[in-house]
């Protein structure tokens, strides 16, 4: 049984270590506004200059556009690749299925310049010429991972029995994905591309800054600023996301399924 003393001590860690995580995000963010060039606290003044030398400066449009295209891009092709390989491991049993999932999930904790240095070599050794479609498919690498943890962790959460009961009551395979498996994935889908988004968006923009772009360290603070609300927001919507199961609309759906399968219209 917890102690009053344990609940109290978890609480003051779990402080501590947000605490650590946020401070300086929140620091930076703070300086965003700063009236001054000289990054000091308390700021010297409240201004929102910088983000409108920031909007105006073209370097920072296009490393702007670059990011959203291209996490766009690795969002589309992480989505279709990471289903694909979670509905397979999930459905299939076969020599080396745990082996598979391991190379699977292996970009994501590789660092990343090991994985851009890999494939770099790669591109050279093909003749592939350098590109957008080359981020692309460098960031693909880590985005399939997230859709493919998201789905088929709501895979393994689903019933079997619901495909089963839905095709027993003669429900044909479009009416079993539209009525079953697609509500009960649709929320772990749009999960794992936000997530997907996010992490993609956030590691363009900042390589594109570090490999040329000049700009002052105001305007970059501002950049920053973006940055995180482009990165905290898709985050926050993908774990309200991944908290719903689907459970109640899956139940619905199999009565539709069934419904529509014989003929009886919606229930």
């Amino acid at each position: 049984m917890e102690t009053r003393g344990t609940r109290i001590g978890l609480g003051v860690a779990t402080v501590a270590v947000i605490a650590f995580l946020w401070l300086p995000l929140l620091l930076i963010m703070a300086y965003a506004f700063n009236s001054s060039t000289i990054q000091s606290w308390p700021i010297s003044g409240f201004t929102l200059h910088w983000f409108r030398e920031a909007w105006h400066d073209p370097e920072v449009r296009r490393s702007v556009e670059l990011s959203l295209k291209v996490g766009l891009a690795a969002t589309a092709i992480a989505l279709v690749l990471g289903t694909a390989a979670a509905a397979a491991i999930y459905r299939f049993r076969f020599f080396g299925r745990e082996a598979v999932s391991f190379l699977l999930l292996l970009p994501i904790a590789l660092p990343g310049i090991i994985t851009g240095m890999a494939l770099n070599s790669f591109f050279n050794f093909g003749g592939v010429q350098l590109s957008m479609w080359t981020i692309v498919a460098g960031h693909a690498t880590f985005c399939v991972v997230i859709v493919y943890n998201n789905v088929l962790a709501r895979l393994r959460r689903s019933s079997p029995s619901l495909i089963e009961a839905s095709m027993d009551l003669g429900a044909d395979g479009w009416q079993t994905f539209r009525w079953v498996i697609w509500p009960a994935l649709s929320t772990a889908l749009v999960a794992g591309g936000l997530l997907a988004f996010a992490l993609s968006f956030d590691e363009v923009i900042v390589t594109t800054f570090t490999a040329g772009a000049q700009t002052t360290l105001p305007i970059v603070n501002a950049i920053v600023f973006v940055v995180i609300l482009a990165t905290v927001i898709p985050v926050t919507i993908a774990q309200r996301l991944t908290g719903d199961t689907g459970v109640l609309r899956r139940g619905a759906a199999a009565s539709k399924a069934a419904a529509a399968a014989t003929g009886g219209g919606a229930v």
